[in-house]
């Protein structure tokens, strides 16, 4: 009886005895030695399909590394200071921001540090949001006010200019001022989409801004996922 093989059969002489025949690998042993190399490298890809046994094909479907770039005080203003108030839920916002635009890194920008606000400096810390105050003269502190875009176009050109790994740019914030940073961003394919507090207040410069790019907070679908008022039983599915 004839030996089997793990990987196929054994060498055998060729025609006149001189040299060996290559062993043939199985193709199931193939398969899985390359599906554990593979995974074992690309930690992000979500999924793998293989087809026939002896025609493999794959499809790759890479997760994104996105940034988020929030600014503290127009969300803020955009949420609570309106008709029709409400406040948002810190953990959930972070979750939403990671499940529906794949966000590994949320940075939160807000004005000077408040004392009377560390709670709720802590609440956002705890939500997973990386905490950015803006830097002020000790002297003018209460003096200025709380935006911050500047602080946020300045970090999101520098990690462009750094090359820093991260494939796109969520943007939370209403203002206007941001609008050709976000055409430039578009333009340069690193931008995924920035989230309007509220529909009403959205700055007028982007309206030509295609939809594909843009979403408001406060629309039912979201607006349910991260109030911090929705409780589970009032959900409308």
């Amino acid at each position: 009886m004839r030996a089997r093989s793990l990987v196929g059969r054994a060498p055998a002489l060729q025609a006149g005895g001189q040299g060996f025949e290559s062993p043939r690998v199985h193709p199931n042993i193939c398969k899985r030695l390359f599906l554990s190399i593979f995974n074992r490298f690309t930690n992000n890809a979500r999924r793998i399909r293989t087809g026939s046994k002896f025609n493999f094909r794959f499809t790759f479907m890479l997760r994104e590394r996105n940034y988020a770039f929030v600014d503290g005080q127009n969300l803020h203003m955009g949420t609570t200071k309106i008709e029709g108030s409400w406040k948002i839920n810190f953990k959930k916002f972070r979750i939403f921001l990671k499940d529906k635009f794949h966000v590994e890194i949320a940075y939160y920008f807000l004005g000077c540090v408040i004392e009377e606000n560390q709670e709720l400096y802590t609440k956002i810390q705890e939500a997973g949001f990386v905490l950015v105050f803006r830097e002020h003269n000790a002297s003018m502190v209460g003096k200025k006010k709380g935006n911050v875009d500047a602080d946020i176009i300045f970090s999101i050109m520098k990690k462009m200019y750094q090359k820093e790994n991260f494939d796109k740019i969520v943007l939370v914030s209403g203002d206007g001022d941001y609008k050709r940073m976000v055409d430039f961003l578009i333009e340069e394919k690193k931008f995924k989409k920035i989230l309007f507090p509220n529909k009403k207040f959205a700055s007028s410069l982007y309206k030509k801004l295609g939809s594909e790019f843009f979403d408001y907070l406060d629309s039912k679908g979201v607006k349910k996922k991260i109030d911090l008022q929705m409780k589970k039983g009032l959900r409308r599915h």
